[in-house]
């Protein structure tokens, strides 16, 4: 709980500091930000500086230049005004003041309560994924643009799964608790009481009249995100790469993390009997005496037009001498960039 004269002051702070803030570069955000970027931006800012978790000097005057910035480009009509006329028009538009809400209720209503209490909400399932590399990109450090498919709430009814406000009521059958209750009479005289879940509304207390047309009451859309993969030099093979919070989303838990591993592959092509090319592409780690199967690439099966499998057999060939500079992007490889001179190398 934070006292009255803690909000007081920190209510004063938000009211001179955010006048003068470019909203945008307080979300670190351009002004082509979609609305899904500008709810990541927040979700991830207003965690790193709440002053619950960060102690760090000018931490509780950037949490709350953050909650005003989202409050703002949040909201369509104030972004719009901002975006054309700036503070000077947002000020216009509250009647010449700026009746700036309390920053740990933004907070508080984003996530569903506050900082301690949002940590024991449902975290969504961990994503893992293997993410196929080469060895030059391992070797040199690479940024590699990939495209992933997740769900995310839907922007138009917010995760509710209605086509506006009004259309959410209380149950009928519960009244809104979400569970019956029934009354059975066991003798004259004698009742006994029992609950269930609702049925009507599964038990959750509320009822959709109209569902969203944007998602057809499911409250999550399909959305195709851009990520990058960064890669430092000597990258080691099965690296892990996470992405926090970018799972799928749901209002009913909070994102869980995409984790990546970077994984060695390659792809190449042979030259057949019949001189066609066939590509062999191999995702995971390569080990000597791997036999790959490659179907209907192998020989014709008398009188029939069909083939059967290749099988390839790798060899994996070790050189004999490396040269200073592969040596030493092998050894940071493998024990790291503190390593001596070993051996094995």
């Amino acid at each position: 709980m934070h006292s009255a004269s803690y909000l007081v002051i920190l209510c004063l702070i938000f009211a001179v500091l955010v006048s003068a803030a470019d909203l945008y570069k307080v979300l670190e955000l351009s002004k082509h930000a979609s609305e899904q970027d500008i709810r990541k931006a927040y979700k991830r800012l207003s965690r790193k500086y709440h002053p619950d978790k960060n102690t760090d000097p000018g931490a509780e005057e950037k949490f709350v230049e953050i909650a005003h910035a989202y409050e703002v480009l949040s909201d369509s009509t104030k972004r719009q005004i901002y975006d054309r006329h700036g503070d000077e028009g947002l000020r216009a538009h509250e009647g010449g003041q700026h009746p700036h809400s309390n920053p740990f209720d933004i907070f508080s209503n984003f996530f569903g309560g506050g900082f301690n209490a949002q940590q024991q909400v449902r975290r969504g399932p961990t994503v893992v994924l293997d993410f196929e590399v080469s060895l030059a990109d391992m070797y040199k450090g690479a940024n590699i643009d990939f495209m992933m498919n997740k769900k995310i709430l839907c922007d138009h009814c917010r995760g509710s799964g209605a086509a506006s406000g009004g259309d959410i009521h209380d149950c009928s059958g519960c009244g809104g608790s979400g569970v019956k209750t029934i009354k059975q009479q066991i003798f004259p005289g004698m009742f006994a009481q029992s609950q269930s879940t609702c049925n009507e509304c599964g038990g959750r207390g509320r009822v959709i009249k109209k569902i969203c047309p944007h998602c057809q009451g499911q409250k999550v859309v399909d959305h195709t995100q851009h990520y990058t993969l960064e890669l430092h030099p000597g990258t080691p093979e099965g690296f892990d790469v996470v992405f926090e919070g970018e799972g799928d989303e749901s209002p009913d838990w909070e994102a869980g993390d995409v984790v990546l591993r970077a994984l060695l592959g390659f792809k190449r092509n042979i030259t057949h009997l019949d001189g066609h090319l066939v590509q062999i592409d191999h995702k995971e780690v390569t080990q000597p005496g791997y036999v790959q199967t490659i179907e209907s690439e192998g020989m014709p099966l008398y009188g029939t037009d069909n083939f059967g499998d290749l099988f390839v057999e790798y060899n994996v060939v070790l050189p004999v001498k490396l040269n200073p500079d592969i040596r030493q992007k092998l050894a940071e490889a493998f024990y790291g960039s503190s390593h001596h001179d070993r051996d094995e190398l």
